[in-house]
């Protein structure tokens, strides 16, 4: 849903941030080279942004759902400690093998376990009581709400869940697809629910935040 041409704005954004380090920048070129669908990539922005978060929230644990080429859980796992995890999930065994081979390249890349197949099936095959400390959603957006409440009661109180595309290229204010309305869904259940506090920010494509209580 995101233009593939960078807006101006997004262009200073970028040019006002952290760079990524050099092999991030390395797969955002190959992912937009070799990926017919490249601007689903986290991107420089989000990616700063995903850094940050894991920082200050000081996750160890991290849950995401939809990994695409690999950006957006090797930002996360380059700012995670050496004994942090990333288990990441994901049904495309092409991007993955894509994800893969940079991973293999990164001495973040031992923090980060692949799952191959629906997540929310790799959800129900966990363990009991694993719990998460941030959970990143990306992943297909009709299936958001079903996420959502598949990994809150797994998140630590405190814990952060981080959802990508909550603007949808605008198509939140104007929803027509089954897509915009599952956004506009997710973006009202999760504004209702008593068991969060969340903001929602205007970065890149719309980025919901919300802490558990």
């Amino acid at each position: 849903m995101i233009p593939l041409v960078e807006a101006p704005i997004e262009q200073y954004c970028r040019e006002h941030s952290t760079a990524p380090s050099a092999l991030l920048q390395e797969l955002e070129a190959y992912t937009i080279a070799h990926c017919a669908q490249s601007q689903m990539l986290t991107g420089p922005v989000e990616g700063a942004l995903l850094r940050l978060l894991v920082q200050l929230t000081g996750a160890r644990r991290i849950l995401e759902l939809g990994m695409f080429t690999g950006y957006s859980a090797l930002s996360m796992a380059e700012a995670l400690p050496a004994d942090g995890k990333i288990l990441s999930c994901d049904v495309d065994p092409q991007t993955t093998a894509i994800a893969r081979s940079f991973f293999d390249r990164s001495p973040h890349g031992g923090k980060i376990e692949i799952r191959l197949g629906p997540a929310l099936d790799t959800l129900a095959a966990l363990e009991s009581g694993r719990e998460f400390d941030l959970v990143f959603m990306d992943a297909d957006k009709e299936n958001y709400i079903a996420y959502y409440d598949a990994v809150l009661p797994r998140l630590r109180p405190g814990g952060l869940v981080i959802a990508d595309n909550v603007l949808w290229s605008g198509a939140v204010l104007h929803p027509q697809q089954q897509s915009d309305h599952a956004i506009v869904a997710f973006n009202t259940h999760v504004q209702l629910d008593p068991r969060v506090e969340n903001v929602m920010l205007s970065v890149r494509d719309g980025v919901m935040l919300a802490r558990k209580r």
